[in-house]
């Protein structure tokens, strides 16, 4: 399994390096994560339960970073055993770019499974390692947030006058009203040409 994404933080590259490397702050954004233990230099054991499918099992594993670039980019290194359900090991590559907003977060994995959870499908599996990734970044933009108010403040105030910039330079032209109902025109000579 190949994923990819990145997302737009409002923290500063540092604040995000800082926190990608806070075990107490990855155990509250692994979703069903119940451990992160740091054992060794860059080396960290790590617990949860995970549901794929009709598939439930807790795995136990390791993280290794290396190639450490502070604050901008690692990689990691994972594998962990769940029991009967399987096994899944792999790596990935974590890069923290800073922009005028905050900083790029990416990422690049590469992983793979075996045992019951392999049995359940590639479609399946990439569907679980997709929403998992989501409520991940979902939950280390709110603790961000929590941890960072006045910077995501800043970024709705700026996002609110890109949005009146725009408003106002449309509704210098042509009336908002005059594009709704433009738009309600052609869906109803859309139905009824139908």
């Amino acid at each position: 399994m190949d994923m990819q994404a990145n997302r737009q933080l409002a923290v500063t590259q540092q604040q995000a390096w800082d926190a990608l490397n806070d075990p107490v702050v990855l155990k509250t954004c692994i979703p069903g994560c119940d451990k992160v233990e740091a054992t060794g230099e860059n080396q960290y054991a790590i617990g949860l339960a995970v549901k794929i499918g009709p598939v439930s099992a807790k795995f136990a594993g390791k993280i290794n970073l290396s190639d450490i670039k502070p604050p901008s980019s690692y990689n990691i290194a994972f594998e962990g055993q769940g029991g009967v359900a399987g096994f899944g090991k792999g790596d990935a590559q974590v890069t923290l770019t800073p922009n005028d907003a905050g900083c790029d977060l990416a990422y690049v994995v590469h992983a793979s499974v075996g045992g019951k959870v392999a049995q359940l499908g590639q479609r399946l599996i990439d569907g679980a390692a997709k929403s998992m990734a989501e409520d991940f970044f979902k939950r280390f933009d709110e603790e961000m947030q929590r941890r960072f108010p006045d910077a995501y403040a800043s970024r709705s105030i700026v996002a609110s006058q890109d949005v009146a910039k725009v408003t106002s330079t449309k509704g210098s032209k042509i009336p908002v009203w005059a594009w709704v109902a433009g738009i309600i025109v052609v869906l109803a000579l859309i139905w009824w040409l139908r």
